[in-house]
């Protein structure tokens, strides 16, 4: 029963970080607007362990290696932990499949942040078109970067945007391919639903 408890506190702990940390990744590949006050607390939030690393690792063409680095080192560090919670001390564990679980783990979540944040997006289109709250303009501006693609392949259909469908599909086929990918490398087999 402890072993669950101390599992699912860090699950929620490492998942809620790793969620702020992509955010920035993806706030910067977007170049959204980084005076708004909820990237504030997200470039507050992540600042401190990312400064570190920003000096072995640096950014390249606007993507931010470093939170992505950040987010699948927090990702290997709880799934560790978690194994020593289950196995009762330090597992015999190759660091590579370590590694492996991390960069799908991390994967996975982009794709999840993306779906939501078109969810989001969708209903806020219906509800209130013109909103100028910061998260509604924020979660606007990261999704521009999937949704520009398929807007501009897709034919005008009157001002009816399918793009949202088209795109909810492409990230349905790659959560099922993430998912395959997990199961190839094992992350079924510690027992978790990730």
């Amino acid at each position: 029963m402890l072993a669950d408890i101390v599992i699912t506190i860090l699950l929620i702990a490492s998942t809620f970080y790793m969620t702020i940390v992509l955010l920035r990744f993806l706030l910067q590949l977007a170049r959204a607007d980084f005076y708004n006050p909820i990237s504030q607390f997200v470039v507050k939030a992540t600042n401190p362990p990312l400064r570190p690393l920003r000096r072995f690792i640096p950014g390249w063409g606007g993507i931010d290696g470093a939170a992505l680095v950040l987010a699948v080192i927090i990702q290997a560090i709880t799934f560790f932990l978690i194994l020593v919670a289950l196995n009762g001390g330090i597992p015999a564990i190759n660091p590579i499949t370590l590694l492996v679980w991390a960069v799908l783990n991390v994967l996975s979540l982009i794709v999840k942040i993306y779906f939501w944040s078109v969810i989001a997006v969708v209903v806020v289109s219906w509800i209130a078109p013109q909103s100028g709250h910061p998260a509604i303009q924020l979660v606007a501006q990261i999704t521009e970067p999937v949704m520009r693609p398929v807007r501009n392949m897709m034919p005008s259909m009157g001002g009816l945007d399918l793009s949202p469908i088209i795109v909810f599909l492409i990230l349905n086929v790659i959560t099922v391919v993430i998912d395959h990918m997990k199961v190839a490398a094992g992350l079924g087999s510690i027992g978790l639903g990730m």
